[in-house]
């Protein structure tokens, strides 16, 4: 990646005292700071375009030793506070970063990145293109072709450019048009999507002006025709205001009337210490990943150094020009942050519930203050254990309780509903809900096709690919793991196995960076060990198992722009030896890009990773064939992976667990059945003879 250093001779302020946590998010003030000081490296004429102004975490031989002498109540040692600052100077392609000394008050450093390499949408930008499209003379000639009806609404949802290598080099917005039912103008919420257009304009964000307008194919093949008299169907409505609502749903409602079991603990302005069922951990939140966990330990115990959603991406189905380029990388592309909703009490979350706000950047650089972006509360998630003993009837039975660490994001149209999810045997979900709209086009009456549905008279909804990378930074009783991976063999026939019904779990140690995938045939489970530490009861090294489902790899071909561009997007799981900066599995600027700095890049190091600081990125997805049920909203498609202790424990950690009873959870019967298994039991007599006796 090619720089070009910018001076910083003047960029020094008056040193402050910093007494955040290491960890906290950037305050209002420090976001401040950064923005002016980078601002003060040009003539005051010059006007910067703000991308992201957030934490730079320290380097992790830095924060280690912080955070050991702080869980040990030693003096923590002094770590400096740091910005990543992201922006452009406006109107331009000179994309730049920047590193700001927040407790020197100086910039450190600031570079200019070269070609194609491009910065993340933004609210305001997206906003801007938006009405550059509609405003665009030509763009409204061809609109006029369409003869719709006077006063209709045309939406314009602008698309990140996508890279096919075609004349792709400049930053560039691909803009898919839809109107607002013609016959309901009056509901600005009305659903725009069942009204796709045949008109896309490109908008180029340098010159801030449409280049070229698309049409859109919408038959069978790549055939484009002028855009005609439209003949406009009916409409199709997801509010509940247009519905039939049903009216036997009785209430539910989720009720602690004691409170909560967990303590979030204030730290600074912007830190969060979450304490709950012997868990502990650190919230942070920032422009591209969201929530991220740091130092997650469970009854003091070391589990996780970091956890967050690395990237995603979507790549669509639809081989035609543009839609050939439609593969959105949401958080690189845009951000997991600042597309985060306003969760709403009794809507998005049921109970009692905890609320964290935000601060993050607006493209000025000013702080902006996001409310109730996270939400945190408990939820009962059915048994946890249980045993009944046959002969005497009497039950042993625990409910297991979950914490749950809830963001939800908006990306245009569709919704992703992602949660951290804790339970009391000492184990971590990572869950995404997918819903929202699917992203629909125009298709011709009586056409069909293999690469989408049509949902809606004169509506496609294209099948299309859901891969996210989960990156995961262990450290299982310490920094020093291993990554193994299991698999169930069968025995062959032999004196030993004559019936040949045994079989064997047979162990592989990974010792070098690379890319694995699951063999569900095979059972193949993998496992981040410490060999260092041993469990008591079988000497077995502790460990942590991952539970990821299997899912269809890109189907992208090796050559295609995506397929290079999603370096996550071809393997289930990817192990790396850990380096600083190293977040993002698909690379650091995913907007427009080429591939060749993300996972796939940095395993193909071949690293050690045997004993050693070593990192993990997950994958997992969806496979949306979509279907006519999926529209006007589609109901959530869930998919999740797990986290679960391995030799980890001596027991059941969930055994402390009180019992489940009537007097605590205030069930309602509503009819009743007492059932008795019959049963016989040996008793030993006093000269060692035994006799049976039924229980009955």
């Amino acid at each position: 990646m090619s720089t070009e250093q910018v001076s910083i001779r003047n960029s020094v302020g008056v040193a402050k005292h910093v007494s955040s946590h290491p960890l906290s998010p950037l305050t209002s003030t420090e976001i401040t700071d950064a923005s002016r000081l980078v601002r003060s490296l040009y003539p005051k004429s010059t006007s910067l375009q703000y991308k992201a102004v957030t934490l730079l975490e320290p380097e992790k031989a830095q924060l280690v030793p912080y955070l050991d002498a702080e869980h040990n109540g030693f003096r923590t040692p002094t770590i400096e506070r740091r910005a990543f600052v992201c922006y452009y100077i406006r109107n331009t392609d000179k994309l730049h970063e920047a590193i700001v000394n927040l407790s020197r008050q100086k910039v450190e450093s600031s570079v200019r990145l070269g070609p194609s390499i491009h910065g993340p949408g933004d609210a305001e930008e997206i906003m801007l293109v938006e009405k550059i499209a509609l405003e665009d003379e030509a763009v409204q000639a061809e609109i006029a072709k369409l003869q719709l009806p006077e006063g209709t609404a045309v939406i314009s949802d602008p698309w990140i450019y996508g890279s096919d290598g075609i004349n792709d080099e400049q930053r560039m917005y691909q803009c898919f048009l839809y109107m607002r039912d013609p016959h309901n103008q009056s509901d600005v919420d009305s659903n725009h999507y069942a009204f796709p257009l045949t008109i896309s304009p490109v908008v180029d964000t340098v010159d801030l002006r449409v280049i070229r307008i698309d049409l859109l194919p919408t038959g069978t093949d790549h055939t484009v025709k002028e855009p005609r008299p439209m003949q406009i169907p009916p409409p199709n409505e997801y509010d509940p205001e247009y519905q039939q609502l049903r009216t036997d749903l009785k209430p539910l409602n989720v009720v602690q009337p004691e409170g909560t079991s967990f303590k979030v603990t204030q730290i600074g302005e912007t830190g969060r210490v979450l304490e709950w069922q012997k868990w502990f951990f650190r919230i942070g939140f920032n422009h591209r990943e969201g929530t991220v966990l740091h130092d997650v330990r469970y009854d003091g115990r070391s589990v996780f150094y970091r956890m967050s959603l690395s990237d995603m991406v979507i790549p669509y189905a639809d081989p035609r020009h543009p839609f050939h380029k439609k593969a959105a990388f949401d958080l690189g592309d845009a951000g997991a942050g600042v597309m985060a909703n306003n969760l709403k009490l009794g809507c998005d979350c049921l109970g009692s519930i905890h609320y964290l706000d935000a601060v993050l950047n607006t493209e000025k650089g000013e702080p902006w203050h996001m409310e109730n972006v996270v939400c945190i509360h408990e939820q009962d998630a059915g048994i946890g254990w249980k045993h009944t003993n046959y002969r005497t009837g009497k039950a042993a039975i625990v409910r297991s309780r979950e914490l749950v660490v809830q963001s939800i994001i908006t990306v245009a149209n569709y919704e992703y509903i992602m949660a951290f999810i804790f339970n009391q045997a000492g184990e971590i979900k990572y869950e995404i809900r997918a819903t929202g709209i699917v992203s629909t086009q125009p298709i011709d009456e009586g056409v069909e096709v293999p690469w989408g549905t049509i949902v809606h008279p004169g509506v496609l909804a294209a099948h299309h690919q859901h891969i996210f990378s989960l990156r995961v930074d262990p450290a299982i009783d310490g920094h020093s793991n291993r990554l193994i991976y299991e698999e169930a063999q069968p025995m062959p026939r032999s004196d030993f196995n004559p019936h040949g019904v045994g079989y064997t779990i047979d162990e592989t140690l990974v010792e070098r960076s690379t890319g694995l995938d699951l063999n569900p045939d095979a059972n193949r489970t993998f496992k981040i060990q410490n060999p260092a530490v041993r469990n008591p009861v079988n000497g077995k090294p502790v460990a942590y198992k991952i539970h990821a489902p299997p899912f269809q790899k890109m189907l992208a071909d090796k050559d295609s722009f995506h397929h290079k561009r999603a370096e996550f997007a071809d393997r289930n799981i990817y192990v790396t030896q850990y380096r600083d900066g190293e977040l993002y599995a698909g690379g650091k600027y995913t907007n427009q890009s080429r591939g060749g700095d993300g996972v796939r890049s940095w395993a193909n190091r071949k690293e050690n990773v045997k004993d050693t600081d070593l990192v993990l990125f997950v994958q997992f997805g969806l496979q949306h064939s979509t279907r006519v049920e999926d529209f006007p909203v589609m109901p959530c498609e869930i998919v999740h992976v797990a986290f679960k202790p391995a030799n980890f424990f001596t027991k059941n950690p969930a055994l402390d667990v009180p019992s489940s009873r009537q007097e605590v959870n205030k069930s309602t019967l509503l009819e009743a059945e007492e059932h008795h298994q019959p049963g016989v039991e040996a008793k030993v007599g006093e000269k060692g003879e035994v006799c049976c006796a039924s229980k009955l």
